[in-house]
Parts: C-alpha cells; sequence; structure tokens
C-alpha cells in the first residue's frame, strides 16, 4: 500500500503563472508516483547515483481511506520499479506469476475441451497468528523492542503443558482488542472470518476471507499494520515475531491457496462429475510435481531468521518440504501410479472406480500439523509461511512452479492426443508419469520423526535445509533462474537482488539480535547478577557473625554463571567482528552456526541466573509476568 501524498515529493499544490499557490488535482497524480528508488532495499538494482523510482497505481487491488484523528489519507495500493525498469516490490512478481499461471492454465484446459475460459486467478486466505502481552512489560524488554523477541527468558512453572488456552474463553480485554481490530478490517473490505485463541498462552489467531492474491496480499500488509497499532491502544503490544518466546508454540501464517475462475470454478475442488475430477486431478498433478521440482525454492521463500526458531515444531512443519494429499487422495494418486484406472469410450472421461472421488462426501483425509504443503478438501495450504511474512512471496513461488508444471504438462498432452488418446486416456498417462517421477514429494505421515527426515533425504532424495543460511542460496541455483525467466516473472538480475536483500536482512537480523545479547549480557543481567551475589555475600557475613552456618551453594551458581555468562558474551562479541568471508553465503552460514551458537549459550547461563537470582533482583519482567493476560 502507497501512500500518495508521502511518496510525491510535490503534492498536490503547485503554483499558477502569476506565481500564487493552488491546490491541482489530477489522475495523473494517482498514475505515477516518483519515490527514491536508492532507500529501499534493492539488492544493489539502485544506488544513490542511481536514485530513480516509480510508483504506479496497481487498480485490481481496491484504494482506501486511511483516517486518522487529524484527517484522512487516500491510500493507493502501488507497484515500484525501477528507472532502468526492474521490479523493486514484491506486488510486480505477484501479477506476472498469476499471469504466467493463466496462460498455462489456458493451454491446459483449452486441451482438454473447454472452449470458454474466463481469466484464471489465484486465491489466498491466510491465517494470521501473533502473541499480545501488556505493553508495559514489552517497553522493559530491549529485546522485545529491538528484535520481536525475547533473548532471553527461563521458563515458566507453567507453559502450555495442560493444553488447557486453545479451547479456553478468550481473555476479556482481549475480546474488546479483536472487536475493535475487526470492525477496522470491515471498514476497509476486509471481513474476518474466524478468531480464536491459539495454543500457547498469550497467543491468539484471525483467520480472513478467501480473497484474490494481489488483493490478498495487499490485506494481509494492511491488517498486520493495524493489528499492531490498535494492540497499543489497548495497552497491548502485538508481536508477530515466529519465536517471542522459547519453548512454547510459535507463530506461523498458513495461507490457504487455490487456483480457480468463473467457468471452471476452483480448480483444486475435485468438484461432482467426471469432467471436474479430471481437471481437479491435472492441476493437483501439477502441484505435487511442481513441489517435488522445487521444494527448495518454497524453502527459501519462507526463509527468515526468526522463522528458523519455528520450523520442526509445535505444529510447524519441518523444513523438508513435502506434500500431504489425505488417505483418499493419496490412496487415488497411488492407483493412477499402479495404472489401476480405466476410460469409457462414450465420454471419452476417465472412470476412476473409485467411490471417493465421486463425489467427497467428506474431507479426502485427515488434517496433518506436520505436513508444510497439505491439501485440505479444495485448496492447498502451505502451512511454513512465517507469521511477520508477506504472503506475496510464497504466492510468487506457488504460482510460478504451477505455471511451469502446467506448461509442461500441455505439452505432454499435445504429444498423447496427437498419438491419437482420448483427453482421459492421455491424462491418466501423463499423471502417471508425473506420480512415477515425482511421487516421491508425497508424504502422509509424521514430519517430525527422525525416520522421516532421513528416508526423505536418503530414498527419496527431497533437500533438508534447515536454517535460512541453507536455503536462501537456492534462489541463485541454475534451476530457479531457469523456472522464473522462463515464465517471465522474474528476470536474473531481479532474482539476484532477492537473493542480496534476503540475505542482507538475514545478516543484519542476527546481528542486532547478537548486540542486544551482548549489552543485555554486559550492562543489564551481569551487574544485576553481580549485585546479588554482593547482597548474599553480606547476609553471610552477617549471619555467621550469629553463629548461622548458611548453605552458600545459590552464591556459588551465581558466581559461575556470571562468569560464564561473560566469557560467552566476550566470544560473541569477537564473532561477531569477524567480516573476511569470501562469499554472501560463508557469512550466512557463520551467523546461523557459530554466532547464533554463541548467543544460545550465552542464553544458557543467563537463563540460569534467572533461576537463582532473588526476584526482586531480576532486572527484567518474566515469562511468567508476561504470558498469562490479566
Amino acid at each position: 500500500m502507497t501512500n500518495i501524498t508521502a511518496e510525491k515529493h510535490d503534492g498536490f499544490i503547485i503554483t499558477n503563472s502569476d506565481g500564487h499557490a493552488i491546490t491541482e488535482f489530477t489522475g495523473s497524480l494517482l498514475i505515477k508516483g516518483e519515490p527514491d528508488g536508492s532507500s529501499f532495499p534493492n539488492g544493489s538494482l539502485r544506488m544513490t547515483s542511481a536514485a530513480r523510482g516509480y510508483t504506479a497505481w496497481d487498480p485490481t487491488s481496491p484504494a482506501y481511506i486511511k483516517n486518522t484523528e487529524n484527517g484522512a489519507t487516500l491510500m493507493i495500493p502501488s507497484v515500484f520499479m525501477s528507472w532502468t525498469g526492474e521490479s523493486l516490490d514484491k506486488k510486480i512478481p505477484l501479477l506476472r506469476s498469476n499471469a504466467a499461471m493463466d496462460k498455462a492454465a489456458r493451454k491446459v484446459l483449452t486441451l482438454m475441451g473447454e472452449t470458454e475460459i474466463a481469466p484464471l486467478n489465484s486465491s489466498c486466505g491466510a491465517e494470521q497468528e501473533y502473541f499480545l502481552i501488556d505493553k508495559n512489560f514489552a517497553a522493559a524488554r530491549p529485546d522485545l523492542l529491538l528484535a520481536g523477541r525475547t533473548l532471553f527468558g527461563a521458563p515458566p512453572a507453567k507453559g502450555q503443558e495442560f493444553d488447557d488456552h486453545y479451547f479456553g474463553a478468550i481473555p476479556e480485554r482481549v475480546q474488546v482488542f479483536m472487536q475493535d481490530f475487526e470492525d477496522q478490517l470491515y471498514r476497509l473490505g476486509i471481513p474476518a472470518k474466524t478468531h480464536h485463541n491459539e495454543v500457547a498462552p498469550a497467543q491468539f489467531e484471525i483467520a480472513p476471507y478467501f480473497e484474490a492474491a494481489n488483493v490478498a496480499a495487499d490485506h494481509q500488509q494492511l491488517m498486520m499494520t493495524i493489528m499492531k497499532a490498535t494492540a497499543l491502544k489497548h495497552g497491548f503490544m502485538c508481536l508477530l515475531h515466529e519465536k517471542p518466546f522459547a519453548g512454547i508454540n510459535g507463530s506461523g501464517k498458513h495461507v490457504n491457496w487455490s487456483v480457480g475462475n468463473a467457468t471452471q470454478g476452483n480448480l483444486l475442488d475435485p468438484g461432482h462429475s467426471p469432467a471436474e475430477n479430471l481437471q481437479f486431478l491435472v492441476f493437483c498433478g501439477a502441484v505435487i510435481r511442481g513441489v517435488h521440482l522445487f521444494g527448495p525454492l518454497l524453502r527459501a521463500v519462507i526463509a527468515t531468521a526468526s522463522n528458523d526458531h519455528r520450523l520442526g515444531a509445535n505444529e510447524a512443519p519441518p523444513a523438508i518440504m513435502s506434500v500431504y494429499l489425505g488417505d483418499q487422495l493419496e490412496g487415488v494418486f497411488n492407483d493412477i501410479k499402479a495404472g489401476k484406472v480405466s476410460v469409457t469410450s462414450g465420454g471419452g472421461m476417465m472412470d476412476l472406480g473409485l467411490s471417493q472421488i465421486l463425489p467427497f462426501t467428506r474431507d479426502p483425509g485427515d488434517r496433518n500439523r506436520t505436513s508444510p504443503f497439505a491439501f485440505t478438501g479444495n485448496r492447498f495450504e502451505f502451512r511454513a509461511v512465517g507469521s511477520s511474512q508477506s504472503v506475496s512471496g510464497p504466492l510468487v513461488a506457488m504460482n510460478t512452479i504451477l505455471a511451469e508444471s502446467l506448461d509442461w504438462m500441455a505439452g505432454r498432452l499435445e504429444t498423447e492426443l496427437a498419438s491419437g488418446k482420448q483427453v482421459a486416456e492421455a491424462v491418466a498417462t501423463i499423471l502417471q508419469e508425473v506420480m512415477n517421477e515425482h511421487g516421491d514429494a508425497v508424504f502422509g505421515g509424521d514430519g517430525y520423526s527422525t525416520d522421516w527426515h532421513e528416508a526423505a533425504v536418503k530414498e527419496r532424495g527431497l533437500r533438508n535445509l534447515p536454517t535460512s543460511a541453507d536455503a536462501l542460496p537456492v534462489f541463485i541455483e541454475q534451476p530457479v533462474i531457469d523456472l522464473f525467466e522462463s515464465t517471465g516473472v522474474l528476470s536474473p538480475l531481479e532474482l539476484n537482488s532477492r537473493y542480496e536483500v534476503y540475505a542482507e536482512q538475514y545478516l543484519n537480523s542476527i546481528a542486532v539480535e547478537a548486540k542486544l545479547v551482548i549489552e543485555l549480557g554486559k550492562t543489564v543481567i551481569y551487574p544485576a547478577a553481580l549485585a546479588y551475589l554482593a547482597e548474599l555475600g553480606a547476609t553471610y557475613e552477617v549471619a555467621a557473625k550469629f553463629g548461622a552456618d548458611l548453605d552458600t551453594s545459590i552464591a556459588s551458581t551465581i558466581a559461575t554463571e556470571a562468569k560464564a555468562l561473560l566469557a560467552a558474551v566476550t566470544e560473541l562479541e569477537g564473532a561477531l567482528a569477524t567480516h573476511d568471508f569470501a562469499t554472501v553465503a560463508d557469512h550466512l552460514k557463520h551467523c546461523a552456526t557459530t554466532v547464533r551458537g554463541l548467543m544460545d549459550e550465552a542464553r544458557v547461563h543467563a537463563d540460569a541466573l534467572e533461576r537463582v537470582v532473588a526476584d526482586s533482583a531480576w532486572p527484567l519482567p518474566k515469562y511468567r509476568e508476561m504470558l498469562f493476560i490479566r
């Protein structure tokens, strides 16, 4: 979303021929703007010496009025490009990816006999998880204010182990916030479908209605902005970090994605007729092929320093990208793989001989919370997206890999139909080929299990990219470059710029956290521990005068842990100062392993101190104070 009055250097005020100022508002002011292209993260596409950039109105996404106490501002959804024509934003690639998917899908549908095909669009419904804590606590936690997560904090006596928060009553104070927040969303045309408690204490979720992907992406950004501002009005701080508190659930953004149009409907819905089922199987097969070929790309588009903390446990999916279909649908594709399909001679439609397909009388399988990419009845749910992320990046990736797969399927269909096969028989042949070559991406078991991690890599050849340092270089691998260039979504230059931007954001995030660990460790926690140690020492001296022989084990623990904390923080300073790396990838690895490792070590000692230093002497609000809303 772009504020047109902020982006225009001259606004709506001009001077006339006699030198007087007048207000002039023309359509050209809405259509084009000129912000500074070098001041935006752009991966070296624009430098200070070449700063010109343009915004252009995106009329496919609704403009809106932002009201404040001082007045109203017209907000114009806009694309952002450089003077030399490269995309500097996420909206242009999203629109391009949708166009590529539309073009490829039309080819497939035409070959399958459809004559009336409306424009296809991807849709998105993004479930947003978040934490709320009292803003007074947040004000006393520099790590929450600057990094969005607690870099220190011992587990409370009670966390989420009782599983009582999810189905518990929403605290009244939170309910009031939700009602205010959702009223503002409704006024902007973003109606919420549900809101509820989440698994962890102080964690909640809101789910909007599905919308066209481009509109949904804009509305999602707007939702996060309004959520944070409204929370402050109600005395809360809204935390969108993926793992603000260690040891309890993190927050994700489950991106529900489907593809359809006005004539064929939702093409990821099995439907109620043989024709609908055939189209569904083609599009579902294209998704399976795309995830198998470009699973590492899906991992890369959700790679952030914050999301690394979340993936792999507590209902967050693992870093290995696989597709969950549910028992019934997986059985269908396995039968296709085995050739257990027959073709009728009358209408040329495929008779699968499987009652669960015509039609689905219930969801085609259970829900698998450990799957990163799960079919949920009439859409796929990309569960690995982080709560603080824009949905545009994941949508671009999903649209693009689908476009490539559909384009491949169109080519195969042309070949099979030219050989004299009927549509259904051709489709069956192609889907059998897909499952033989790409069926390894389909997995319906426990994504957390060690057996799966070993089998996925060793037996199925899937890649495990546990950290962002592992995942981000995928952007500059040749198959990914070819994918985006062939579909016209991103040029090699634009793609490389995104790698540079995302790598820089990761490095900066780790650096900020490391600096905070050093600062808090040296100037807050260590002095507090020493002050309490001195207080204990004075107490021991007084007690000895009266003949009391007190246990000094707590003092010994404090002295030991404080010394270890200072040593870890000092070593962290040295690691953070290292900059002689041959490549960006080497720097990423250093931060993911050495720097993060030393941060974790410092935390172990700080959290040990929190457990023994007197509550009145501890300088930071504790988990038990922040997590249980009153």
